[in-house]
């Protein structure tokens, strides 16, 4: 018999076992959770089997199973194949806990309210990773000191609507912050669209850069190459992302991303401007740059780097009761700060 519970443990089911997909399953797997899942690569869930791991290559059976254990599903797959995997999630555990990772938010809250299952969803981005995919570049660890974006715009919504949020997407809240918390990362509350827009600036637009700058760095031929010291090479490190990942992200992101790229250009044809006078000048860019760059430097704290380059600080700390009195406005308010919340 299933415990369902709201305080009662539930397993995990990871579907899409590729990097951070499969980080999930390492870090919740070593803390001695219950965690299976399921990988569209017949090869990549072969190499999970052989390092110990419960995964499949049956969708359809993974979710069932899910179902019978009132797993909390992680869709963890690339934005293009997030619609089939609703599809299938609807069709096989639509009472399930649903959660994602995906890196923009909007359009899967929109996947998710046509097939009417924003009552079983809470969003999620836990912002870690690097430039490599699949299982094998998996690793324990990879989101210590994340920040994890966690959405709630569903409790939003009814809240504005002076209706009561259900007690069961309270907990299914509380489940998400306390996964980002199982993998070390911190949870950060967030509405889909501005995550959107925060993650076009400081996630998407660097990939566009870091492609843009390699192919101007490669048009100096082996002399460049030669030349080229850790400025070039951290700047383009992304680039050495799967194109295919890359457009997943930027693509599906663009309503956010092309005004954040308008205001780059415009900072860039400034430059242009004033190096191509007859006594060149970049004053204003430098000092202006430099100003932004202390200041985020001073809202953030150490630690590695990754394909999303937003770093975790000493951010304000608020404990939130899922399901408590006025617990919706004090998401809003922690979003407001970029703030981080516990929940209890």
């Amino acid at each position: 018999m299933i415990d369902n519970s709201p305080r009662a443990p539930r397993p995990y089911c990871l579907i899409g076992l590729g990097l951070i997909g499969g980080s999930i399953m390492r870090d919740v797997s070593a803390r001695g959770q219950a965690v299976f899942g399921y990988n569209h690569s017949r090869s990549g869930a072969r190499r999970a089997q052989r390092e110990g791991f419960d995964v499949s290559d049956n969708l359809s059976e993974t979710l069932q199973r899910a179902a019978d254990e009132g797993a909390l599903i992680i869709v963890a797959t690339p934005m293009h194949a997030v619609a089939s995997v609703l599809d299938a999630v609807a069709e096989h555990a639509p009472e399930c806990g649903l959660t994602d990772v995906v890196s923009v938010k909007r359009p899967v809250y929109s996947l998710v309210k046509e097939r009417g299952l924003e009552s079983r969803y809470v969003g999620g981005h836990p912002m870690a990773g690097t430039e490599n995919s699949g299982w094998g570049a998996s690793q324990e660890g990879l989101f210590a000191n994340a920040a994890w974006a966690v959405t709630y715009d569903y409790a939003a919504e009814l809240d504005e609507a002076g209706r009561f949020v259900s007690a069961e997407w309270a907990d299914l809240f509380n489940q998400v912050c306390s996964l980002a918390a199982l993998t070390g990362a911190e949870a950060v509350p967030v509405s889909v669209g501005r995550h959107d827009e925060a993650v076009a600036r400081v996630s998407h637009l660097p990939h566009v850069i870091a492609e843009a700058l390699s192919i101007v760095g490669d048009k100096g031929g082996t002399l460049a190459q030669s030349l080229s010291a850790g400025s070039f090479k951290g700047a383009t490190r992304v680039a050495g992302t799967d194109p295919a990942l890359v457009r997943n992200m930027v693509e599906t992101n663009a309503t956010a991303l092309v005004p954040t790229l308008d205001e780059l250009i415009v900072l860039l044809q400034d430059a242009r401007d004033g190096l191509a006078r007859e006594t060149p000048v970049m004053k204003d860019l430098a000092e202006a740059g430099n100003r932004a760059y202390t200041r985020m430097a001073a809202r953030t704290g150490a630690r590695r780097e990754s394909v999303s380059p937003v770093r975790i600080s000493s951010r304000p700390v608020m404990r939130i009761h899922p399901g408590a009195p006025g617990w919706v406005n004090q998401l809003r308010q922690v979003e407001s700060l970029g703030g981080r919340v516990e929940v209890f």
